[in-house]
C-alpha cells in the first residue's frame, strides 16, 4: 500500500509545462512541450478541389423569327416528309401576298362575266375564278387539297377541300353538288370541287360583289329581267330569271 501511493504522488508531481497526450495530439511522443505542440495544427475535412472551367451553359432553345410562316401555324408533315395538307393549316394568316397578287385579287369583277340563274341567283363560272387565281400565282402556284374523304349521300356529293396558294393554306371549305342517278357520282364529284374552289376563293376577295347585296340589287336591275315562263311538258308558268342579252328561255320552257 506505501508503495503505492508513493508512486501515485511522483506522478501527480510532473511539471504543466510538460506535453500532455490528448486525441487531439495523436502521434507525437509525450513530453513534448505544449509550445511545440500547438505549432501544429491538424483537420480531419477533406481540402477543396481547385476549380475548373465552368462548364458551358446550355443553349437557349431557338424560337421562331417573328413574323415567320413557322411562327404562326406549324407544319404537319406526312410520313414522306412533305406538308400533310388533309391536317396542317400551315401559313394560315401568317403574311399577306405581295401587292401585286392583291391587286389581281382584289380587281372589281366584270359584270360580263357574271351569270344568272333561273332563280334568280347571280354567280361566276368556276373557269374564271381559275383564270384570276392562274392570272395571280401563275399556273401550278396553287392548288386544292383534299381534307377527307368523299360523301356520297342519297342525292349529293360533299367533301371538304384546302386551298393552299404559293405553299401556303389559304382557306377551307366544303363544296357540293347534287345527282340524279348513280352514274352520274363522277361527274358530282367533280362538281363538288369546282364548287369548294369558289367558297374557299372568298377568303381572297375574289368576286366578293357576288355576296354585296347592294351590288346583286343593281346588277339585277341594269342587266337581268324577269319574265314568265311555261313549262311545255306540265303547262305551269312561274317566274324565271336570266340576263337580258342571253335571249329568250328554250326548252322545257317557253316565254
Amino acid at each position: 500500500m506505501a508503495l503505492q501511493s508513493k508512486l501515485f504522488a511522483s506522478a501527480l508531481a510532473v511539471p504543466r509545462n510538460l506535453a500532455y497526450f490528448s486525441s487531439s495530439r495523436i502521434g507525437h511522443a509525450v513530453g513534448t512541450p505544449k509550445s511545440v505542440l500547438g505549432s501544429f495544427k491538424y483537420s480531419t475535412t477533406t481540402p477543396p478541389t481547385p476549380a475548373g472551367p465552368a462548364p458551358p451553359k446550355p443553349a437557349p432553345a431557338t424560337e421562331p423569327a417573328a413574323g415567320s410562316l413557322d411562327a404562326i401555324l406549324p407544319d404537319v408533315l406526312g410520313s414522306d416528309g412533305a406538308t400533310d395538307w388533309s391536317r396542317s393549316y400551315h401559313g394560315l394568316s401568317a403574311l399577306p401576298f405581295a401587292p401585286e397578287i392583291a391587286e389581281v385579287l382584289l380587281a372589281p369583277i366584270d359584270p360580263m362575266d357574271v351569270e344568272m340563274k333561273p332563280d334568280g341567283l347571280a354567280y361566276l363560272p368556276e373557269i374564271k375564278y381559275r383564270r384570276i387565281l392562274n392570272k395571280a400565282f401563275g399556273p401550278g402556284g396553287w392548288g386544292l387539297a383534299p381534307r377527307g374523304e368523299t360523301n356520297v349521300g342519297p342525292k349529293i356529293v360533299s367533301r371538304e377541300y384546302a386551298l393552299v396558294c404559293l405553299g401556303r393554306l389559304v382557306g377551307v371549305a366544303r363544296g357540293e353538288q347534287e345527282y340524279f342517278d348513280p352514274s352520274g357520282i363522277p361527274t358530282a364529284t367533280e362538281g363538288c370541287k369546282s364548287n369548294a374552289l369558289m367558297r374557299c376563293s372568298k377568303d381572297l376577295g375574289i368576286a366578293s360583289e357576288l355576296w354585296d347585296p347592294r351590288f346583286l340589287r343593281e346588277f339585277k336591275a341594269k342587266h337581268c329581267v324577269e319574265v314568265y315562263a311555261e313549262h311545255m311538258v306540265t303547262k305551269k308558268k312561274k317566274k324565271l330569271w336570266r340576263r337580258k342579252d342571253q335571249g329568250k328561255f328554250g326548252y322545257p320552257y317557253q316565254e
